[in-house]
């Protein structure tokens, strides 16, 4: 079973990088991923916690935080963040935790995602979420040995 993971995490991860090659974090990469100046995609990262869901966050509620903006569903939720943003903000920044894990870059998506103790991870997909979980526990050590010093490679 394990061994069928692995070959299907090798095939998926061979597409992700045909079709988004991950490239070496340049000196200058951002902390956080933010396409377009939005962080987590404009999704509402408070609202992962208090929903248990992805929800697409709103102009109207929106803050600059780390050098990226941060949108929100409500001024509850922009207030929340706003009190505590480290609570709410996802680890390494949004990008994928498995790819931090294995010493590399690709952005996190809101559509696979995980709360562990109490902290929002990113993944690149839902197949690799898989993954992620059936090694969590060895990965988040691996990523934050990792982290922050994969955005600083050549």
């Amino acid at each position: 079973m394990e061994s069928l993971l692995l070959l299907r995490f090798a095939f998926l991860a061979a597409l992700a990088l045909l079709f988004h090659p991950a490239r070496p974090a340049l000196a200058d990469q951002p902390m956080f991923h933010a396409e377009e100046g939005l962080a987590v995609a404009g999704y509402d990262t408070v609202a992962f916690f208090v929903e248990g869901r992805a929800v697409q966050g709103l102009s109207d509620h929106a803050v600059m935080w780390k050098g990226a903006v941060w949108r929100f569903v409500s001024a509850d939720n922009q207030g929340r963040f706003e009190a505590d943003p480290r609570a709410y903000a996802p680890v390494f920044g949004g990008y994928c935790a498995y790819a931090v894990s294995q010493g590399y870059l690709l952005s996190g998506s809101p559509q696979a995602w995980q709360i562990v103790d109490d902290e929002l991870y990113l993944l690149y997909s839902p197949e690799v979420q898989d993954i992620w979980r059936s090694e969590m526990s060895d990965l988040i050590v691996m990523a934050h040995g990792n982290w922050p010093n994969v955005l600083r490679q050549d």
